[in-house]
């Protein structure tokens, strides 16, 4: 990074498995949550958490600004879409769906953020993925055709 180039870029990511399939057993969690955190942290950003479920994946990362969101999960996905094949945990090919939530926050949320990625499971027990993710496009006010979102199976 130049001199004199300072930034607090906080990322909220979410995404999930081809066709949303709950494929992660739970003992492939931890591992697959440790290889992203370390790829984002490869790529010069910083990971502040990875969590999720068998169906969908939310990491917060503090964002290096000489990279773009985009590029950032392109090179997440093609990386630990790779490493989860190395893994044969499936008969078939694992891939990520097309597409992204990316969210953004100030760093007096950052413990707010952490604590709601943190406490996934519990909070999934309420809400499903579906309606999970279109509370947040509504509460940052993006807009979107349900067309062009995640397939929701």
């Amino acid at each position: 990074m130049k001199p004199g180039v300072f930034s607090q870029l906080y990322i909220q990511l979410i995404f999930s498995p081809k066709y949303r399939e709950s494929l992660f057993q739970k003992e492939h969690l931890k591992p697959l949550f440790g290889y992203v955190g370390q790829t984002i942290n490869n790529l010069e950003n910083k990971t502040i958490l990875v969590n999720g479920l068998a169906d969908h994946i939310h990491i917060f990362v503090g964002l290096n600004p000489k990279m773009s969101v985009s590029d950032l999960v392109r090179d997440i996905k093609r990386s630990s879409a790779l490493w989860v094949n190395q893994q044969k945990w499936f008969r078939g090919s694992f891939a990520w769906q097309d597409g992204f939530g990316a969210f953004s926050y100030g760093q007096s949320q950052v413990n707010d953020v952490y604590n709601y990625i943190l406490r996934q499971e519990e909070h999934h027990k309420k809400l499903n993925f579906r309606s999970e993710y279109m509370a947040m496009l509504k509460a940052f006010e993006i807009e979107f055709k349900d067309e062009f979102l995640f397939e929701f199976f």
